[in-house]
C-alpha cells in the first residue's frame, strides 16, 4: 500500500512538473540537453529566392553564452557595436567584433526597490531613434523609454516616452520599432507581468499595438492581436508587420500605414499554426528583421523563419534544442546576429 501510494504521488509530481514546463514560455533548457558548439544549427531552404539570401552551408557563430534568455538585439553602426538584452536579469550587454561580450547597463527594465516576484525585470526590445539615441522597452517598469546618456557612457538614466494609455499603465511593453518620422511603434503583451493575465496589478483588459508620434502622443492601433510581440516597418514604411507568439496559433500580420503612419487595413500575412505543430522546438512567432530585400527574418518555430513579403516561407535557419528570441542585422544586412535562449549566434548572409 505504502508502495503505491508512493508510486501515484510520484506520478502527480512528474505530471505537475510536465505540465508546468510545458507551459512555461522561455522555460529553463537543460544544460546537458544543449548540443555541442560544432551542431548548433543549420540553414534549409525551402524556395531557390532563397538561395540569394544565405548559403546553405553557412557556419553559426556562438559570440555571446551563459545568459538567462537573450533578447532584443540591436546594432549600433557607429559604434560597430552589438547591444542585446538578458530579460530576466536586468541586463544589457555589448558585443564587438574580436573582443567578448560585456556588460553595458544595469538595471535596464526595472529600477525599482521592491523586489518583484516573477514576471520579467530587465528591458526587453532595444531600437535607435532618428538621432541615433537607444530606446528601450521596459518590462518591469512597464514603460517605452528612451537612454538620457550618450551610447558609448551608458548610465541607468532614462526619459520616459509613454507610460500608460488613457491613464492606465501598460501591461509589459515587449519590441518596438522607429520611423524616419520619429514615430515608435511598440507592443504590449502580458509576458512581463508577475501573474500573467491574471496579475492584480495589470490594468489594461487588451494586449495592444501603440504609436508614439514624434509630438509624444501616445495612440491605439490595435487592439485585437492576442499576444503581440515582434514589430517591424516594411523598407518604404508602408506597412507594418506584427508577430502574434499565440501559443496555439502562432501568426505574423501585415498592416498598410497611411502618410501619418496609422493603420488603413490589413490583416494575417502567416499563419504560423502549421509551422508549430511540425517543429520540433515548439514555439510561437517572436522578435524579428527584414533584410535588404523586404523579407522577414523572424524568431518563431525551429529557429529564425525566412518569410517573403507575400507570406511565403522561403527558408529556415534552424537552431537545436534552443528557442530563439529575437535577430538583427549589421549595417550591410550581410551579417546576421540571432539571440537563442543562453546564447548569441552569429551567422554570415550573402
Amino acid at each position: 500500500m505504502k508502495s503505491t501510494f508512493s508510486f501515484i504521488v510520484f506520478s502527480c509530481l512528474i505530471t505537475c512538473y510536465s505540465c508546468n514546463n510545458n507551459n512555461a514560455r522561455k522555460e529553463k533548457i537543460a544544460q546537458a540537453a544543449v548540443p555541442p558548439d560544432s551542431a548548433v544549427g543549420k540553414i534549409e531552404l525551402y524556395d531557390s529566392s532563397a538561395a540569394r539570401l544565405i548559403d546553405s552551408n553557412a557556419a553559426f557563430e556562438i559570440i555571446g553564452r551563459n545568459y538567462t534568455w537573450s533578447e532584443g538585439p540591436v546594432w549600433i553602426a557607429a559604434k560597430k557595436m552589438l547591444l542585446f538584452t538578458d530579460v530576466p536579469e536586468n541586463n544589457i550587454f555589448q558585443w564587438k567584433q574580436g573582443d567578448t561580450s560585456k556588460l553595458y547597463l544595469t538595471p535596464s527594465g526595472y529600477t525599482g526597490t521592491v523586489k518583484r516576484d516573477g514576471g520579467e525585470d530587465g528591458a526587453n526590445g532595444l531600437a535607435l531613434d532618428k538621432e541615433g539615441r537607444l530606446l528601450l522597452c521596459q518590462s518591469g517598469n512597464r514603460q517605452v523609454v528612451r537612454l538620457n546618456t550618450p551610447i558609448d557612457s551608458p548610465k541607468p538614466l532614462f526619459t520616459v516616452l509613454s507610460a500608460n494609455y488613457n491613464g492606465k499603465k501598460f501591461n509589459s511593453p515587449n519590441d518596438l520599432v522607429t520611423d524616419n518620422k520619429n514615430n515608435i511603434y511598440f507592443t504590449d503583451p502580458i509576458y512581463g507581468l508577475p501573474k500573467g493575465a491574471a496579475d492584480p496589478t495589470r490594468e489594461l483588459k487588451f494586449e495592444g499595438v501603440y504609436k508614439i508620434n514624434a509630438a509624444g502622443k501616445t495612440s491605439l492601433l490595435i487592439d485585437s492581436i492576442p499576444n503581440p510581440n515582434g514589430i517591424a516597418l516594411s523598407l518604404d514604411e508602408t506597412i507594418l508587420y506584427v508577430a502574434s507568439s499565440d501559443d496555439k496559433h502562432p501568426k505574423w500580420f501585415a498592416y498598410n500605414l497611411n502618410e501619418n503612419g496609422n493603420i488603413k487595413n490589413g490583416g494575417v500575412l502567416l499563419d504560423g499554426t502549421e509551422m508549430k505543430i511540425k517543429a520540433t522546438v515548439k514555439q510561437g512567432a517572436d522578435g524579428f528583421k527584414l533584410d535588404k530585400y523586404g523579407n522577414i527574418f523572424s524568431a518563431g518555430p525551429d529557429g529564425i523563419n525566412i518569410i517573403s513579403p507575400a507570406g511565403k516561407i522561403l527558408g529556415l535557419i534552424k537552431v537545436y534544442v534552443r528557442r530563439v528570441s529575437n535577430c538583427c542585422f549589421d549595417d550591410t544586412k550581410n551579417v546576421l546576429f540571432i539571440t537563442a535562449h543562453d546564447v548569441v549566434l552569429k551567422v554570415k548572409l550573402h
